[in-house]
């Protein structure tokens, strides 16, 4: 169950950046900085790591 928890608070995070990511874009295309767009990107990245390594964590302890 633990895991299942885990993994639902990591694909929530990816859908958060995914937003924080939309925003910084729309801010960026009307004349905002684009260190946003850079920082919600890198943010993405690291949530969907953690999201294959949640993911993969899952399966592998429900395999053995």
């Amino acid at each position: 169950m633990n895991r299942h928890v885990s993994t639902a608070i990591s694909a929530l995070g990816v859908l958060a950046c995914a937003l924080l990511l939309a925003g910084a874009l729309r801010d960026h295309r009307a004349g905002g900085s684009p260190l946003w767009v850079a920082a919600g990107a890198s943010l993405l990245l690291g949530a969907v790591l953690a999201l294959v390594r949640d993911v993969r964590r899952g399966r592998r302890r429900a395999s053995a």
